[in-house]
């Protein structure tokens, strides 16, 4: 089959599960402590309950994307670096 075919939006409606299932799972994700690019610590927070963390290990904020998610395990990997 060719594009457009059958089948050929499941790649995509499973990442999209996969994304709406963590998001669900992760509200109210909580940002862990960190030090930014510069050397500074910032001190952990708190997500409201529809959101999670987001960002990167060196920036941190509340956000609603679940493609943006970064999970209290992927922070806490960020501190062994």
């Amino acid at each position: 089959m060719g594009p457009g075919g059958p089948g050929s939006g499941w790649p995509l409606a499973g990442t999209l599960l996969v994304a709406v299932a963590a998001s669900m799972v992760a509200g109210g994700e909580d940002c862990l402590w960190y030090v930014d690019r510069n050397g500074s610590w910032h001190p952990g927070f708190d997500c409201e309950y529809y959101s999670f963390c987001c960002g990167t290990c060196h920036q941190r904020y509340c956000c609603r994307d679940p493609l943006r998610l970064l999970t209290e395990r992927q922070q806490r990997h960020c501190l062994a670096f």
